[in-house]
């Protein structure tokens, strides 16, 4: 197969919504449509033990959250997919975004209920800001909601989404009775039972026929003939130009649980979903169909393996063929490397991969070469754009709980820092080390995955910061004067950056009056 026909194969896209929407459980259906996985495990569970497939670390199974991004790969109807599902909790945003970098399209699961929440809004605002083709799925059909004209009203109000419906429910909650699938022209009746797995469907291509009083009931039949009267007059048809340039996000409806509208979503999915797209460095646009290979690391991940301790930095490939055992420049580095074991992902589980194509992620085993943002080529110098490390708002002194345990402690949070999930500060006048987070969760995280991954325990102690942000300048003398006067207010990040440590929004203004030779950053770009 050629290396055009591999891109147009592929389809990478992410899956983001608001904690509890159901994007997890999504994925996992998604997974058993495509045969990845025979049973599809539930996210919380008193009764059961079995566990999403995607949130493979043990913290997230007693959570019931997902505190990391996790990549899964599968084949459907011919195609290559691969799905990245994000943490949806905002102490973990700074993943999700990174993740976004990666992806040509995104899947919105929305709460029929709680409709467009907080979270959801953020992530879409990103997504826009790429101009990343979304496709939205309202979920949890089988519960009580709120109207789906309303709904689709508050996307366009609150997501700045022009909709597009390509599917609509038949009642919901205990009246949930099936979707009508715009885009194929069928009607889908689903019977729920016992076994999530399994499904019953009956097609009714004409919604006129009577063959639709008898399954739905007339009540239910009129109102859903009505219905589809508005959506035909007021709501656009599908445009897939539209789509692929992130002015339309076309709406499905379901219950990921019950497996209610999920296969239309996917069918529509691999048809109209865009295949890898081209990549911004700082020196030219890369083309996936480009003969050179190249590629970014996106996210670091430690001990996805707690048996072999390893460490592994996830690549996303933007162009050309990466092939096992071939040396590669490390762009930063600037050196040659080569890996014998690249491996693809279901979850946790990896397999271990001879070559791969742009859209692909791969797992690269790191001895401690990659930091988030590398780039590897085939020996051109690209950087690629666009994937922040934003600036902590949350801070808290780190103690070593258990002296003899130094060395496993330093290492632990050396990794942890690289991995993405938090920042370590040194301060400049009394060594003592900051942890600085987005979000108050990730010092549980952190506390809990030093005890259990490294072997070393920690405590935390309250510190008031109002922003970290980096600090540079083009003249000389003009931090060494900073931080002659202000060491106290000053520490280095993990990688020895200068970093200016503001106690109030007021402080920080001051000290950038003061000092006028000195550029304040809030995003690492480093």
């Amino acid at each position: 197969m050629s290396l055009v026909e591999e891109i147009n194969k592929r389809r990478t896209f992410a899956i983001v919504s608001h904690p509890d929407a159901g994007k997890t459980t999504l994925t996992e259906k998604l997974l058993l449509f495509g045969g990845a996985i025979q049973v599809a495990g539930a996210v919380k569970s008193n009764k059961i033990k079995r566990h999403a497939t995607s949130d493979f670390m043990e913290i997230e199974r007693q959570r019931g959250i997902s505190v990391a991004t996790s990549v899964m790969a599968f084949e459907y109807d011919d195609k290559k997919i691969n799905i990245l599902d994000t943490p949806g909790h905002q102490d973990f945003a700074e993943d999700t975004y990174r993740t976004l970098t990666a992806v040509d399209s995104a899947i919105v699961v929305i709460d029929v209920a709680k409709g467009v929440e907080p979270q959801t809004e953020k992530l879409v605002e990103v997504c826009r800001m790429r101009n990343t083709p979304m496709i939205v799925f309202i979920n949890k059909l089988d519960r009580e909601g709120r109207d789906g004209f309303e709904l689709l009203d508050e996307i366009e109000d609150k997501l700045q989404l022009h909709v597009c419906p390509l599917s609509w429910p038949i009642g919901m909650g205990q009246r949930f009775k099936g979707v009508y699938n715009l885009y194929e022209q069928q009607l889908n009746l689903f019977q729920p039972h016992g076994k999530q797995e399994e499904e019953e469907i009956i097609a009714i291509r004409d919604t006129s026929s009577e063959q639709l009083d008898k399954h739905v009931g007339k009540a239910a039949a009129d109102e859903l003939r009505h219905d589809l009267e508005i959506l035909h007059t007021v709501y656009p048809d599908f445009d897939r130009q539209k789509y692929l340039a992130g002015e339309l996000s076309p709406v499905f409806f379901g219950s990921a649980i019950n497996n209610f509208g999920v296969k239309e979503l996917l069918d529509c999915f691999v048809n109209i979903a865009p295949p890898p797209k081209s990549r911004s460095t700082e020196e030219r646009t890369v083309n996936p169909e480009e003969d050179q290979f190249s590629g970014f690391v996106f996210k670091i991940h430690a001990n996805m393996d707690p048996k072999h301790r390893d460490r592994i930095a996830f690549l996303r490939i933007c162009s050309g063929k990466f092939e096992r055992n071939t040396n590669y420049l490390h762009v930063r580095q600037d050196r040659k490397m080569k890996f014998s074991n690249p491996t693809a992902f279901m979850a946790a589980k990896k397999s271990i991969i001879d070559e791969a194509f742009p859209g692909d992620i791969i797992g690269l085993y790191d001895s401690g070469n990659f930091k988030i943002g590398d780039s590897l080529t085939a020996g051109e110098n690209l950087h690629f754009k666009g994937i922040p490390s934003f600036s902590p708002e949350q801070f808290r002194y780190i103690n070593n709980a258990n002296p003899l345990k130094s060395k496993q402690l330093d290492k632990g949070l050396l990794q942890l820092t690289e991995e993405g999930v938090a920042q370590l500060f040194t301060k400049e006048d009394n060594n003592r080390k900051i942890i600085g987070t987005v979000g108050a969760l990730q010092f549980e995280v952190i506390q809990y995955r030093l005890e259990h991954e490294y072997g070393a325990s920690c405590s935390y102690e309250p510190l008031s910061l109002h922003k970290a942000c980096w600090i540079t300048s083009d003249k000389k003398g003009a931090l060494d004067k900073m931080l002659k006067e202000r060491k106290k207010d000053i520490a280095r990040d993990k990688d020895g950056n200068l970093v200016f440590l503001a106690e109030s929004a007021w402080a920080l203004k001051m000290a950038q009056e003061n000092y006028p030779q000195i550029k304040f950053h809030f995003k690492s770009e480093f």
